[in-house]
């Protein structure tokens, strides 16, 4: 009998988070209710941190992140609770694809929402999936980006590798991540632990034209301004509230 994933709890809002997850990844799954016996074919539930001590189940994962959840549950759904080794592939970009492989096996994707989240992302993955040792890749395109997501990825004290991206661009419904698939069985070079960030003139003016559009063509902001969005210092929305309160103070 084929095993599939659970979902109970009252926490609407989780539960609708929950589906939402598991229809995008296309994932068989069965709604449940504390009220009701457990059908035979799951294998593992899913359930907020705090309804888990109540569900009497062998397997229960509380979801304190969604992917993550998700992606513990099926790994303990196909047998597998620790890896010899992690594999972390990253497509650097301003929303960077970012692939887990566990011993050659690919155990989840994702997209962080800056380059700067990648550092949250691995982390909280290097919790969700044991290792033995862990290995991190990037694409070398992209520098500015690249560069910002080695620097954030140094706290974790974890050797990086860049990789020549070079034949990892695939025209596919998540090119992202599929790159970054690519990017992690890749073998690089080793990397410098700090990288100094320096956009380059055409990045600065694609955000001066992204604050444009963000504020419906009323502010752009200043070269300044972008430069420190294209570093990481600002995002687009405190760039654009800074170029706001600079004028009303010179009005």
């Amino acid at each position: 009998m084929r095993k599939v994933l659970g979902v109970l709890t009252e926490d609407f809002r989780l539960y609708h988070d929950l589906v939402t997850a598991l229809k995008a990844r296309d994932v068989p799954f069965r709604s449940l209710s504390l009220h009701d016996p457990i059908p035979r074919d799951v294998g593992v539930i899913l359930t907020s941190p705090e309804e888990a001590p109540h569900v009497r189940f062998p397997e229960v994962v509380p979801c304190e992140d969604i992917a993550d959840a998700v992606a513990r549950a099926l790994q303990i759904l196909r047998g597998r609770r620790r890896w010899r080794e992690l594999v972390v592939g990253v497509d650097p970009g301003a929303a960077p694809g970012i692939a887990f492989l566990g011993d050659g096996d690919v155990i989840d994707t994702r997209v962080a929402g800056s380059p700067e989240e990648v550092a949250s992302v691995v982390r909280s993955a290097l919790l969700g999936f044991p290792t033995e040792r862990v290995r991190l890749r990037i694409g070398h395109g992209d520098p500015t980006n690249r560069n910002r997501i080695i620097n954030a990825l140094a706290p974790l004290g974890l050797p990086v590798e860049i990789v020549d991206e070079k034949g990892t661009t695939h025209r596919t419904p998540s090119p992202d991540a599929d790159a970054a698939v690519e990017i992690a069985r890749s073998r690089g070079v080793r990397a410098a632990r700090y990288y100094t960030v320096e956009p380059t003139p055409g990045e600065v003016r694609e955000v001066q034209r992204q604050s444009r559009l963000t504020s419906e063509g009323r502010v752009t902001i200043s070269t300044g301004l972008a430069r420190r969005v294209a570093r990481g210092e600002l995002t687009l929305g405190e760039a654009i509230e800074c170029h706001r309160r600079s004028r009303e103070g010179r009005a």
